[in-house]
């Protein structure tokens, strides 16, 4: 059985135009550093990205880092689009001919966009190397409002009409039953698309937010070391997410205004966030991305109902849930903490990984993915086990 997506899914090549470049180069050339500081020199970070980093990285993104080698990158992977309730939402998809092969959606958060799952994809097309032997339909969207997947903006969007978008666009691709998977904001909508959506049969997460605590006495040294970094963060590390909730028109127009104030502000947290920093041309690509698509201030919707006015509510995920544990997670999920809100079938725990797991550890997310899958997916889809 060959499959082939429909003809609502528009192959999509990307192509920034040389116009757009132009003016990025000339902005960015343009664009005056702080003058240097002590707090500026910690390279610690403790008050930052540091003068020389951001110093450093200015030249490199002007005069080494190429946009087009990163551009024939991304098009190297199948590329298309969808309209789907007012939203033009981009996607990849690694399409299976198997006739019973499982839909696993991969969802990505900010500041990140789906090229965290590039090196993932990598991983799957040498493992099944033809679409006769790949087991799973592969699709990573880019959520709607981040880079190449434009939302309306005459007024407010929940991360609960996103999930609904997302939901559609596995429907529309024939899918009466799949598996969500996410970190981040992607961890978010794919808990909406469990509550809310029945297509959604089960999900895997690596950042799963609950508010009972732990029991201390139930922790290993990881998971103290992990709830002690986690802690620090949140003292000292999220104040961007009450400028996103709760004043992010000011702040998006600050950050869309400059290319080198947006590097400082998302260089930042792949800096910190990451247990290994990830390579340089990720950064400056993932950047560009927003940078080119003006999606930095739609990108903040989910931290309006996060830390802003709005508010969004979730319940207790019956459906089967899969975990991956990894130690420097700005919310790292302990196990009989997460029972708590949600049913959890699988749960492996890591020795080392940040916030970008797909980036950092695409080899041990995948393998926890396939261990959870042909542990559920009979089970909730009705069909045989893998």
């Amino acid at each position: 059985m060959s499959y082939s997506p429909p003809s609502s899914a528009k192959p999509f090549t990307l192509n920034i135009p040389d116009k757009d470049i132009d003016e990025w180069r000339q902005l960015l050339k343009l664009s005056r550093l702080a003058p240097e500081t002590w707090e500026g020199s910690q390279e610690d970070g403790r008050y930052g990205v540091t003068h020389k980093w951001l110093r450093e990285t200015k030249d490199y993104w002007l005069n080494n880092y190429s946009w087009r080698s990163e551009e024939k990158r991304i098009n190297s992977f199948p590329n298309y689009r969808m309209a789907i309730n007012g939203v033009d939402l981009h996607f990849v998809a690694l399409f299976s001919e198997k006739k019973d092969a499982v839909p696993i959606q991969f969802l990505h958060g900010w500041p990140g966009s789906f090229i965290e799952f590039l090196p993932m994809l990598d991983n799957i097309r040498k493992q099944y190397p033809d679409a006769k032997s790949l087991p799973y339909h592969i699709i990573v969207p880019s959520l709607p409002g981040y880079p190449l997947s434009p939302r309306p903006t005459d007024r407010e969007f929940t991360m609960e009409e996103s999930s609904a978008v997302l939901n559609q666009l596995m429907v529309n691709l024939g899918f009466t039953k799949y598996i969500a998977q996410g970190g981040d904001v992607g961890s978010f909508n794919a808990r909406l698309s469990a509550m809310n959506h029945e297509e959604c049969v089960g999900i895997h997460l690596n950042m799963f937010t609950v508010r009972e605590v732990p029991d201390q006495s139930k922790l290993s040294e990881l998971e103290k070391m992990a709830i002690q970094s986690a802690r620090a963060w949140k003292e000292t590390g999220s104040a961007y997410a009450q400028e996103h909730g709760t004043r992010p028109s000011t702040i998006g127009s600050v950050l869309s205004s400059n290319p080198l104030a947006l590097l400082a502000w998302i260089g930042e947290k792949f800096l910190e966030w990451s247990d290994t920093t990830p390579p340089l041309d990720h950064i400056l690509t993932n950047i560009s991305l927003y940078w080119f698509t003006s999606c930095i201030l739609t990108s903040f919707q989910p931290y309006r109902q996060l830390h802003g006015a709005s508010s969004v509510h979730f319940s207790y995920i019956s459906k089967p849930v899969g975990f991956s544990f990894f130690p420097f997670e700005l919310f790292p999920g302990i196990k009989h903490v997460l029972e708590k809100g949600g049913n959890i079938v699988t749960y492996e725990q890591h020795e080392s990984g940040g916030h970008f797991a797909a980036l950092e550890k695409p080899e041990w997310l995948w393998a926890d993915v396939e261990k959870y899958v042909k542990e559920m997916w009979g089970k909730a889809s009705g069909g045989p086990k893998l």
